[in-house]
């Protein structure tokens, strides 16, 4: 399920007497990362960016499905036949992923890396898939399926066929994983922004709040509001570029693990949050759960916020999200 890039970095690239900001773009972990270092000089910034740089690597040769010699792939490729030893770090990942998949009831699921790819987002699909075809589309999904061993530290899928995939969920962990280590060195502001996942900490050399604009999914060129970072990761989750449409109604490319068809309802989920993964998960599985499912859930997880858009242009969110009055309703 890959995530949306957040329309609009309102980035203030100053330079002062006390610190620098450098910015650099690469391609990591299948995506786009936009990674922000504010330091005392530029050598220093682009050595940090350099470490960033370097742990996200490290993460996506962890993690990587797509990747043949990753502890992840792995365990796909022992499915059915017996447990994988993985590092704590892998490990304790799959547990936090698991955990969201029990809290959405099978919404969010990391086995949904099993899915056959019958949905076609490209403009080719002409017409729905059968029935038939979408439920055996899941049938090897299914996150109860997957068993873990924490004193041995080993997982393993139950069925022959099985994958686990961490998606953009795993890109909003290594968001939060440099943060982490940055602070950890005394780096105190910067942004990693992992196509759209986006963690950041301190504050511009300005003092002021780095900032983020939210695109107004109705019309691409403007933007809903401009709002400060000050719980440090944003996510958004959308279907304005990617769907199909059959009689009037829109099929987004985030599908439910649980049933193999498309999203519907809701148009962009944007969470606020202190993690970026949290954030992620919270913002697919709202795609797929709906409105009010998805407002239920978030409000489970108080340091979360949200802006829910709904394909007919309905703007909810929560009650510390200040929008324009005229914008939304409000719950």
């Amino acid at each position: 399920m890959k995530k949306i890039l957040l329309a609009a970095l309102i980035l203030s690239v100053l330079t002062t007497h006390a610190q620098i900001v450098r910015k650099r773009t690469t391609l990591l972990m299948g995506g786009r990362f936009d990674i922000t270092i504010s330091a005392q000089d530029s050598i220093s910034a682009e050595h940090n960016i350099d470490s960033v740089i370097a742990e996200i690597s490290r993460i996506e040769n962890l993690i990587s499905d797509w990747k043949n010699d990753s502890q992840v792939s792995e365990v796909n490729r022992n499915a059915g036949i017996m447990p994988i030893k993985v590092d704590p770090e892998v490990f304790a990942l799959t547990e936090r992923a698991i955990a969201l998949s029990k809290a959405t009831n099978g919404a969010f699921d990391i086995s949904f890396a099993a899915m056959d790819r019958i949905w076609k987002f490209d403009g080719s699909m002409k017409q729905m898939p059968t029935a038939a075809a979408i439920k055996k589309s899941v049938e090897k999904v299914g996150y109860r399926n997957i068993i873990l061993n924490k004193s041995a530290s080993t997982i393993f899928l139950k069925l022959k066929g099985m994958k686990i995939g961490f998606g953009a969920l795993g890109e909003g962990y290594a968001a939060d994983r440099c943060r982490k280590m940055m602070l950890e060195k005394g780096i105190k502001a910067g942004i990693v922004n992992a196509s759209g996942d986006m963690s950041t900490w301190g504050k511009q050399p300005n003092g002021k709040d780095w900032t983020i604009g939210i695109t107004n999914p109705m019309r691409e060129d403007t933007l809903l509001a401009v709002l400060p970072l000050k719980n440090n990761a944003v996510v958004t989750s959308g279907s304005y570029r990617k769907f199909v449409e059959f009689k009037g109604k829109r099929y987004s490319h985030i599908i439910n693990p649980a049933t193999g068809y498309p999203a519907t309802g809701l148009i962009s989920v944007t969470v606020f949050g202190p993690s970026a993964e949290m954030a992620n998960g919270l913002s697919t599985s709202t795609m797929v759960l709906g409105k009010t499912a998805g407002e239920q859930l978030i409000k489970k997880y108080p340091q979360y916020s949200y802006i829910i858009i709904s394909d007919q242009g309905q703007i909810v969110t929560s009650k510390d999200i200040k929008l324009p009055a005229h914008t939304l309703a409000r719950n």
